[in-house]
């Protein structure tokens, strides 16, 4: 792979590619340490810090209003007799807090939630929850402290700035698609909820991806994506990081 050509003359000069830094084994492409590959190291950086959910609910929710024909909240439909849903979250403390959607798990008997490159799930307690808002924080006992997902700012997030979504969609634990923020303070109702100014994008996130965070370019959530239109071709939206801040500043103090 060549770059611009040297000063003077007629050969181009090698890119250089610096090798990132990682656990002893990993294995890169070239590709990947590509300048234009921005994406990449983003991804290494943040990917701790998310979480894949798999809640066992003790019942299935049976009724749909108006809003909910048209709106669906990302959980994929369960073929499991036990009716296992998936869901995403992201570190907020060191001390094993994680935020996500209630809606997730809202009826939950049991809560799993896995790490990447983790071997095992850890059980997961819910210390927190706001329904009317669809938010909670779920508590892990990890042995070391966990690395917390840095905090952007949703107010000064701009429409058109790069959109990249993580998360569980249909128990793909740690899937990542790429947009655009497409809208902001979108105002958006369910039966019993009510969003204000909601986060519109197109990053293409699907049942599973509730609770997961959305990033800026920069790897900071701005977002926790909550709704998608169903049916539709990349209408999405997530709850601003701002609104939520103020909700669980003690979990964040903790730190």
């Amino acid at each position: 792979m060549y770059g611009p050509c040297e000063p003077g003359g007629g050969n181009p000069a090698p890119l250089r590619m610096r090798k990132p830094q990682g656990k002893r084994g990993e294995v890169h492409s070239l590709a990947s340490l590509h300048p234009a590959n921005s994406f990449v190291p983003i991804i290494r950086r943040v990917r701790s810090s998310v979480v894949s959910i798999s809640a066992l609910e003790d019942s299935r929710a049976v009724a749909q209003g108006f809003w909910q024909r048209f709106m669906s909240e990302m959980q994929p439909p369960s073929q499991d007799p036990a009716n296992r849903q998936f869901g995403s979250g992201f570190v907020i403390s060191p001390q094993g807090h994680i935020l996500t959607n209630q809606h997730v798990i809202r009826r939950a008997s049991k809560i799993r939630v896995s790490f990447y490159g983790g071997k095992r799930p850890l059980v997961g307690d819910v210390v927190w929850e706001d329904p009317q808002r669809d938010l909670a924080v779920l508590k892990v006992r990890t042995s070391s402290p966990l690395k917390p997902l840095m905090l952007g700012s949703s107010r000064t997030t701009e429409v058109g700035e790069w959109a990249i979504a993580i998360g569980n969609p249909l128990g793909l634990n740690h899937s990542v698609t790429l947009g655009v923020i497409s809208g902001k303070d979108r105002p958006l109702s369910l039966e019993d909820r009510f969003f204000g100014r909601v986060i519109q994008t197109d990053a293409a996130i699907n049942p599973g991806n509730s609770g997961g965070p959305l990033l800026n370019i920069f790897g900071q959530a701005i977002g926790i994506n909550t709704l998608v239109v169903y049916p539709s071709q990349s209408i999405s939206f997530a709850i601003p990081i701002d609104e939520v801040k103020p909700m669980i500043r003690s979990f964040l103090e903790r730190g």
